[in-house]
């Protein structure tokens, strides 16, 4: 609960100790209590300027860098500091993923009480220009005279003012200032809240980015000419969204199609514009190889995957194993997961809709019997599930995990009270240079 009294603003010297799981510096002020100081690094002397409080600590941003850290290195983005979207870009690459890696090991250790028997080496791919699937939001500022177009600042009351996001892919991200332009100039400039983008593979029609525009009012038929003209000459496709999910529909071309390949496995996804895909196309690639090989899948193998989605690990699954079972929430994943699986003339893997956070007991697949056990859980983690689950004939578990607190609670659930071992786990740099950790771990009876 935050204090009402008035802040002391008075800058003031600080000693870093630590980096916070949110990539900010930790100091001590010296009344004893601690602060966290945006844009401050481990062993840096920093002068810093006090911006929010509460009862057991305070918040800070950096004002100055008295004393460097020889990890400290020069943002690449003019806009780091201000916009939200990155957490981590001072800090050397090679030392973010440790970081992240040291994440895990404390959550492990504080939260689940276990420590994996190995660490796998941390999965890398490229820095900058991955992310290929994002919400910008758009705001009219009538004292600028503009349109801003980005991700939410540090403050998330406000929308960064944009020019330039080298972290998103470089169509996109090259092209913001394009984006802002392009909306100063509709009529409903502020009737549009929110603009997606995502990517996939390039067709011969456009580019395989879609951009989707929320708007609240009726596009004008000057505004749905200035997005085609814009999407033809970006190559670009278009969907409008003026309800939820379900009014999204293509502007242009009339029946655009979004699909990724797995090239691996002989694998292509096709999806719409507002599903679920994993947002660095490299690292995901990397990702499903090191599930697979920590599965120690064998062609007689029956599998179980969970929180399928389109079927990211399932499809690879059933190219290996004699059948997998993909699991998902979301009724409309489970009909393009199975859409997927004919697509790419795989009979071998089967789809159901449930909700994983629920009573499962009516489900027959739960009592199918399975020799091995992915899930790919969202940040709430998936202890509700496997508390109903028939574990005792499996013979491995591979977890993938975007939160390293939720997958540490449940590491300690299979270890500390049904007898599995962790046998390794390791971080995986889905989102460089923020402070998202991804990470993945292998359990064994």
């Amino acid at each position: 609960m935050r204090l009402v009294a008035r802040l002391d603003q008075t800058p003031f010297s600080a000693d870093i100790l630590d980096l916070s799981h949110d990539g900010r510096g930790v100091a001590r002020r010296d009344n004893g209590k601690t602060v966290f100081i945006a844009g401050a690094l481990p062993g840096e002397t920093v002068m810093a300027k006090q911006t929010a409080r509460s009862r057991s600590f305070d918040e800070a941003v950096t004002l100055e860098v008295l004393q460097a850290s020889p990890d400290r290195v020069p943002p690449r983005c003019p806009h780091f500091g201000t916009c939200g979207g990155c957490a981590l870009q001072h800090l050397d690459e090679a030392k973010q993923i440790l970081a992240k890696q040291r994440v895990l090991r404390e959550n492990f250790e504080r939260i689940g009480h276990v420590t994996p028997e190995s660490w796998l080496p941390p999965l890398t791919d490229d820095a900058w220009g991955y992310r290929r699937k994002g919400r910008f939001s758009v705001r009219r500022v009538e004292k600028k005279d503009k349109t801003l177009v980005g991700f939410r600042e540090a403050d998330p009351r406000f929308v960064a003012d944009l020019s330039i996001c080298h972290t998103v892919i470089p169509q996109i991200g090259d092209g913001i200032a394009a984006l802002a332009t392009l909306v100063d100039g509709l009529d409903a400039r502020r009737d549009i809240p929110q603009i997606e983008f995502i990517a996939g593979d390039s067709t011969p029609d456009y580019s395989g980015i879609a951009l989707v525009f929320r708007h609240l009012q009726p596009l004008s038929e000057r505004d749905r000419d200035a997005l085609v003209a814009f999407a033809q000459a970006q190559g670009f496709a278009i969907f409008l969204q003026p309800g939820g999910v379900d009014s999204v529909h293509p502007l242009w071309p009339e029946a655009p199609s979004l699909s990724f390949r797995l090239p691996a496995w002989d694998v292509e996804l096709q999806f719409q514009p507002l599903d679920f895909i994993q947002v660095n196309a490299g690292l995901n690639q990397k990702m499903i190889a090191l599930a697979l090989d920590l599965l120690d899948l064998k062609p007689e193998d029956r599998v179980l995957d969970l929180f399928c989605g389109l079927g990211n690990f399932t499809l690879p699954l059933a190219r290996i194993a004699r059948e997998v079972v993909g699991v998902e929430g979301e009724a409309g994943l489970v009909a393009r997961a199975r859409a997927n699986a004919t697509h790419n003339g795989l009979t071998n893997a089967q789809f159901h809709a449930a909700d994983l956070a629920q009573n499962l007991g009516g489900h027959a697949w739960m009592r199918a019997g399975f020799d091995k056990l992915l899930l790919d859980p969202p940040r709430s983690g998936a202890d509700a599930v496997l508390k109903q689950l028939p574990l005792k004939g499996l013979k491995r578990i591979v977890y993938v995990s975007c939160h390293p607190a939720s997958l540490a609670r449940d590491a300690g659930y299979l270890v500390n009270e049904r007898g599995w071992k962790l046998r390794s786990a390791g971080v995986m740099d889905m989102f460089p240079h923020t402070a998202h950790v991804e990470s993945i771990a292998m359990f064994e009876l």
